[in-house]
């Protein structure tokens, strides 16, 4: 856990205010010497604190670690509020940060199977076949 002590720095660039999408975006560049990586939910806290926003409001993603290490490079979006979060941000990125909860569903092998089989009958018998893939 020593590894969590050492220093990060956080640099911003190519920063721009989305005022449609009602978020502040930029592009962050991560130092981190003596250190393999900084995690997401690290990084979050950090421009939470930067920008005066709430870490349930931060979304980082894409991050990249120069060959060599030490320093990493990764996309920023803060938003205004979590609801202007929950409105434009991806479901899957709402998953990762704990925003949204998955949506499960059966494999998509199976939903193909189920498509297929439901193919070769008529009428009412496709909601008999669709109950018969559920009981199995």
């Amino acid at each position: 856990m020593a590894d969590r002590e050492q220093p990060v720095t956080l640099r911003t660039r190519k920063f721009i205010r989305n005022a449609l999408l009602g978020r502040k975006q930029m592009v962050v560049d991560v130092l981190h010497p003596n250190r393999a990586n900084v995690s997401k939910d690290e990084l979050r806290s950090k421009l939470s604190e930067l920008y005066k926003a709430g870490k349930d409001q931060v979304s980082v993603f894409g991050f990249r670690t120069q060959y060599g290490g030490g320093k990493s490079t990764g996309f920023a979006l803060i938003y205004d509020s979590v609801e202007a979060m929950k409105k434009f941000e991806p479901h899957y990125r709402l998953v990762r940060i704990g925003v949204a909860t998955k949506i499960e569903k059966a494999s998509r092998q199976q939903r193909k199977q189920r498509k297929n089989r439901s193919k070769t009958v008529r009428g009412t018998a496709k909601s008999k076949t669709a109950s018969k893939d559920k009981k199995k």
